[in-house]
């Protein structure tokens, strides 16, 4: 079993904490019900109230909740500091944000690709290399280079989104778009909705990427009855990794153009936008249409100029196809683009999945809470380098997002001293131990429910279960016809 945190015992994993909201540079109403910080106004680190961002009553009382089990079997409380505590323990200096900075690392980063490319294309040839065979292993290890390299200048791009590139928004939105727009990636429909990821992590009813199924849509999905679910044989390993070969292929894609892992409550759009939609093809919610529910109509512009940027992008790969020859582009371009998807969706995937994180009904959802229900892991020099501490520091992100990167190491560990036992980390084995918690998660968390017996406020904190007969089994319901 994986260990959760320095600062915890070692065996069974421990417990979360949780409260009210975060300021992100960029406010944008969720598309489900309103979030603390919908304003038409940007929001900053130094001009948001700190106190109206504190939860009412942020001492749960344990009582409420009575006793909460996580997947491991661990006891569970309640987080119950403020997001203030969080910001007051920070350093100052590391909300400080250097354009100059940010961009030595694009810089960086597109060195690495460059370099890479005259290197693979000068002297991975017959001349220099004459056996096929050790040419294809050289030209598949560019491919696996190359995604690394993007995956790093998609990091960058996501500190733009945030507003953590630099002090300066026009500065970070066009780095951010062009960087992004290269990668086929719609930069402000991006942000858009993940500003919203933000606003709602953790909570069942609105967050925009990988929700999970409660466990009435899991046995829908299955077509069984939900009390036959802690009755289910183990799923057979093929089929995990059919579903994990599968996610990790066309996982992003598949998310931008039908919105899979996003919350289907578009009913609940403010604007009426949602009126009749639901996630899937040709329904209209994805994030390359300007009238999709899940932008405002104030958004609708940006999400055209993010169409722009895919369409230059695509033209220009079009371009270079015919010119250079398609077998080319596909080793220079497709297969790396093929490797960021993976990174990005195993990334994202497993911040947010994991059998101590916990999940809330809308009740009894605050800021706090989800920010707290995400996970650190440890990816080494790849993670801390390549990819810009992206998997390290996923905690802090999620409750100051416009903190650089550069500055996330110093500010989790402050932070830890107020999470205390909520805070969540998963070190072990390092790069080998984030692969293995693939398939972990896969295995472990297949829907989320309360926990057995839970009454009153416990109702609406749900956890991880799974046919497999790993860890807390699902609870036992009555039969229903």
């Amino acid at each position: 079993m994986a260990s959760v945190s320095s600062a915890l015992p070692m065996g069974n994993k421990p417990t979360l904490r949780r409260t009210q909201t975060e300021a992100t540079t960029d406010s944008y109403p969720a598309t489900a019900d309103a979030s603390p910080f919908d304003s038409p106004l940007e929001r900053s680190a130094s001009n948001t109230s700190l106190s109206s961002l504190a939860s009412d009553n942020v001492k749960a009382d344990k009582a409420e909740f009575g006793k909460l089990i996580d997947t491991y079997g661990n006891e569970f409380e309640v987080p119950d500091f403020t997001i203030k505590d969080i910001r007051d323990a920070i350093p100052k200096h590391c909300y400080e944000r250097s354009a100059l900075r940010s961009l030595s690392y694009v810089a960086r980063d597109m060195i690495y690709l460059g370099v890479t490319f005259y290197v693979w294309n000068k002297y991975v040839t017959p001349e220099y290399i004459p056996l096929k065979a050790a040419r294809v292993v050289l030209w598949g290890l560019y491919t696996f280079m190359q995604g690394l390299f993007g995956t790093g200048l998609w990091v960058l791009a996501h500190e733009c989104g945030h507003q953590a590139f630099s002090p300066s928004k026009l500065i970070n939105d066009t780095v951010g778009w062009v960087l992004h727009s290269a990668l086929l990636v719609p930069y402000f429909s991006w942000k858009f909705s993940h500003s919203k990821h933000h606003k709602a992590t953790g909570n069942i009813e609105r967050d925009m990427v990988f929700v999970p199924r409660t466990r009435e849509q899991q046995a829908s999905r299955i077509g069984r009855f939900a009390h036959e679910l802690s009755e289910l044989t183990e799923e057979t390993p093929i089929y995990t990794l059919i579903h994990l070969v599968g996610q990790q292929l066309i996982g992003w894609p598949n998310y931008l153009m039908t919105n899979v892992t996003g919350h289907n409550n578009h009913e609940k759009q403010r604007e009426g936008r949602g009126k009749g939609k639901q996630n899937g093809w040709f329904t209209g919610v994805n994030h390359f249409n300007p009238s999709s529910p899940l932008y405002d109509e104030r958004e609708a512009p940006w999400i055209i100029v993010s169409d722009i940027g895919i369409a230059i992008t695509a033209t220009a790969l079009v371009y270079l196809g015919n010119t250079f020859g398609w077998s080319n582009m596909f080793v220079w371009y497709f297969l790396p683009y093929l490797w960021v998807n993976h990174w990005l969706v195993a990334i994202t995937y497993l911040q947010h999945t994991d059998p101590s994180l916990p999940h809330y009904t809308a009740e009894e959802w605050n800021f706090v809470r989800g920010a707290a229900a995400t996970i650190d892991r440890e990816f080494g020099f790849i993670g801390r380098h390549l990819l810009h501490g992206i998997i390290e520091t996923h905690v802090l992100h999620h409750y100051v997002s416009t903190i650089p990167f550069y500055n996330a190491d110093e500010a989790s560990e402050a932070i830890k001293q107020v999470m205390g036992k909520h805070y969540r980390s998963d070190v072990q084995d390092g790069p080998i131990g984030f692969i293995k918690s693939m398939w972990k998660a896969a295995r472990w968390c297949q829907w989320v429910e309360p926990t057995e017996g839970a009454e009153g406020k416990g109702k609406g904190v749900l956890f991880y279960r799974n046919q497999n007969n790993l860890g807390v089994k699902p609870a036992k319901l009555p039969k229903t016809n």
